[in-house]
C-alpha cells in the first residue's frame, strides 16, 4: 500500500477547515484538540467505569460475522467494569461498537462542547467505541456515508484511510461495506491480494485528545495499539446526490445484503468474496497494463 500522512494542526478556524478540507473531502489531524473542554479530565476509562459501571454491554472481537448469524451480532455481554478491567488487565480483542451517549449516558452529553467548524453534526448520535489492545475493526466505510470528527482517549491508535476512488484495490464486498474478511491491512499479504500495492491512503496515528477528521464515504481501518476509546461526531450527507446515495445505501443495499445472507449464509457470503477478488483483479490487470 502506498500511505502518506495527513495535514497535522494544533488549532484551525472554520473558514480555513471549510475552505481546505471538508469542501475538498480531505482528512485532517487536530492535536489535543479535547483539551480546550472545561471537562477534559473526565474523558478517561475510569470515569465511565465509575458512571456507567452496572450498565451490561455487547461485545464484538477481531473475528469476522459469523455467515449463520446477524453481521451485528455481538460475540458475548459483560457489565461495563467488567470490560474496563479486562482491557486494562491483559491483552484483548473485545471491542463495544456505537455506544449511544444519549441513550445510555447522557450526562456525559455536558462533558464536550460541538467545534464550530461549519458542520451540521447529528446530535442525536454521539457515539462512543471501545477497544483492548488488541482490538481492530475491519476495513470498512460507514453505510450513512456522513462526515464525522473522531476524538480519542487513553490508548494510542492507528487508523488507514482510503478515499472511494481506491475501493477496486481494496477488494470491495458488492453490497457491501467492507472490504474481504482475509485481507490484512497490518501485515498485507501483496502476494494473495496483489492489488493492494497500488492502493493510495493515509497512516494516522492518535493519542489522547486528539480529533481526526474522516470525510463522509471515506474507508478506515481502526486498530487499538493500547486499550481506549473514541468519541464520534456525526454530520449527515446534505448534498442531494450523497444523501440520495445514503438511503440506497441504508434501506436497499443493506437490507438486500440482510436478506441473502438470511436465505444463503455462508454461501452467499463466500460467493460475495469471490465476487470481490475478481473485480480487485480486473483493476489489477487493467492498472498493470
Amino acid at each position: 500500500m502506498i500511505l502518506k500522512n495527513v495535514d497535522v494542526v494544533n488549532d484551525i478556524s472554520k473558514d480555513d477547515f471549510q475552505r481546505n478540507y471538508f469542501k475538498k473531502h480531505k482528512p485532517l489531524l487536530i492535536k489535543n484538540f479535547a483539551s480546550r473542554w472545561d471537562a477534559y479530565d473526565q474523558w478517561n476509562l475510569a470515569y465511565i467505569r465509575e458512571k456507567a459501571g452496572d450498565q451490561d454491554v455487547p461485545l464484538y472481537d477481531n473475528k469476522p460475522a459469523d455467515a449463520s448469524k446477524s453481521s451485528d451480532a455481538p460475540v458475548t455481554h459483560m457489565k461495563m467494569k467488567e470490560y474496563i478491567d479486562t482491557i486494562k488487565s491483559k491483552p484483548s480483542d473485545l471491542r463495544i461498537f456505537f455506544y449511544i451517549i444519549t441513550d445510555r449516558l447522557p450526562e456525559l452529553l455536558k462533558n464536550f462542547t460541538y467545534p464550530d467548524l461549519g458542520m451540521k453534526f447529528f446530535k442525536r448520535l454521539p457515539t462512543l467505541f471501545f477497544g483492548g489492545s488488541e482490538a481492530h475493526v475491519l476495513m470498512h466505510y460507514d453505510v450513512d456515508l456522513g462526515d464525522f470528527l473522531h476524538i480519542h482517549f487513553e490508548g494510542k491508535k492507528r487508523i488507514l484511510l482510503f478515499d472511494q476512488k481506491q475501493s477496486p484495490f481494496l477488494y470491495k464486498v458488492p453490497l457491501s461495506v467492507h472490504t474481504v474478511y482475509e485481507v490484512d491491512f497490518e501485515n498485507p499479504d501483496y502476494e494473495k491480494f496483489p492489488a493492494l500495492k497500488y492502493a493510495q491512503g493515509y497512516e494516522i496515528f492518535m493519542e489522547h485528545g486528539d480529533a481526526l477528521f474522516i470525510p463522509g464515504a471515506f474507508w478506515h481501518f481502526n486498530r487499538y495499539l493500547e486499550p481506549g476509546f473514541s468519541l464520534s461526531l456525526r454530520a449527515l450527507p446534505n448534498k442531494p446526490k450523497v444523501f440520495a446515495s445514503m438511503l440506497y445505501h441504508v434501506f436497499i443495499m443493506r437490507y438486500t445484503d440482510k436478506l441473502m445472507r438470511k436465505i444463503f449464509k455462508a454461501k452467499w457470503v463466500d460467493y460475495k468474496q469471490k465476487w470481490a477478488y475478481k473485480k480487485s483483479s480486473k483493476a489489477l490487470a487493467k492498472n498493470s497494463g
